[in-house]
């Protein structure tokens, strides 16, 4: 489980999702790390109801910073705003934007 706080993506033991090596590539690993806050730990939450339109639904769960049923993306604020995309429930990684 993880929660958002703060543009960070933080698991249950404190670890942050972080894009290996701060290298911005597609098809990059994204790992557990210890925060440091660097862009590559950083991720944008982009609510499908609010792009392009305003939200219509959806209650903030103030303690885990998520809205409740609402579909969004992960998006990583290195300059090529790749999305996280999980490979055969196994591996995340970060992806170019397919629309």
């Amino acid at each position: 489980m993880f929660k958002y706080q703060g543009n960070l993506l933080v698991n249950e033991r404190g670890k942050v999702m972080d894009i290996n090596g701060n290298v911005d590539a597609e098809n990059r690993n994204i790992e557990m790390h210890n925060k440091h806050g660097r862009v590559n730990q950083l991720w944008d939450l982009i609510y499908a109801d609010e792009y392009p339109n305003e939200p219509t639904k959806g209650q903030l769960n103030k303690e885990f910073g998520l809205y409740v049923e609402r579909d969004f993306h992960i998006v990583s604020q290195m300059d090529s705003k790749r999305y996280l995309e999980v490979i055969d429930n196994k591996k995340i990684v970060i992806k170019t934007s397919n629309g």
